[in-house]
């Protein structure tokens, strides 16, 4: 076999191994958006998985973007134990709320601001897996959350349930008055019949009396 002939058969064979054998990489797992109201607390959620069993030196690194697109701020790093800020922004505002034994890299956000507006990001190296990507949170700070479809709705739905079983309701006492005025009527109607039966039955022995003399 001469020589490009050779070259050419391992380098396809290289292409076959890698295509048999993907690359060892981390998948990241976030929520894409989220909605939080101002002067609250947030669980920024973030799973991963590896190809490879949990390393001791498996690192974590949370950053975040303003969303006037700035530079990128530190946010929190874990490796071996977590480590906060000094300084910046979310000085004291940040605490671990992950396992890493359960693939879960989550943290809190305390006391949400307006300026929390923007873009976090959640990286995480687990080597030999020291490629992937990288999970991405946007967040925006509300003073009210926003209700989605569902939940719209959920109440829409509930709310005609309410305003059922109040007309139910309403008509059921309606009723009840209805047929209670129609036996008052009723009752006085048999009480003033009686009256004139007994006044009719007076007049007559009244009339049969002079006959008797």
């Amino acid at each position: 076999m001469d020589g490009p002939s050779w070259l050419g058969a391992v380098l396809f064979l290289g292409v076959e191994l890698q295509a048999l054998w993907p690359a060892a990489a981390v998948e990241v797992h976030t929520s894409k958006e989220v909605d939080a109201v101002n002067g609250t607390n947030l669980r920024l959620k973030c799973t991963f998985s590896s190809s490879s069993p949990i390393s001791q030196h498996l690192s974590v690194t949370w950053n975040f973007q303003p969303e006037d697109l700035s530079s990128h701020e530190p946010v929190f790093y874990y490796l071996k134990e977590p480590y906060k800020l000094s300084v910046g922004r979310f000085k004291e505002r940040v605490t671990w709320d992950g396992n890493i034994q359960r693939n879960d890299v989550s943290i809190i956000i305390w006391n949400l601001q307006p300026t929390d507006n923007g873009t976090f990001t959640c990286q995480v190296k687990n080597p030999p897996d020291v490629d992937g990507t990288i999970g991405e949170v946007r967040l925006r700070v509300v003073q009210k959350v926003h209700l989605s479809e569902i939940q719209f709705l959920a109440v829409a739905i509930g709310s005609a349930c309410v305003l059922m079983i109040v007309v139910v309701i309403v008509v059921i006492i309606c009723r009840h008055h209805r047929k209670k005025a129609q036996e008052k009527r009723i009752e006085v109607a048999d009480t003033e019949l009686s009256r004139e039966k007994e006044k009719l039955k007076i007049r007559e022995e009244k009339e049969a009396s002079p006959l008797e003399d």
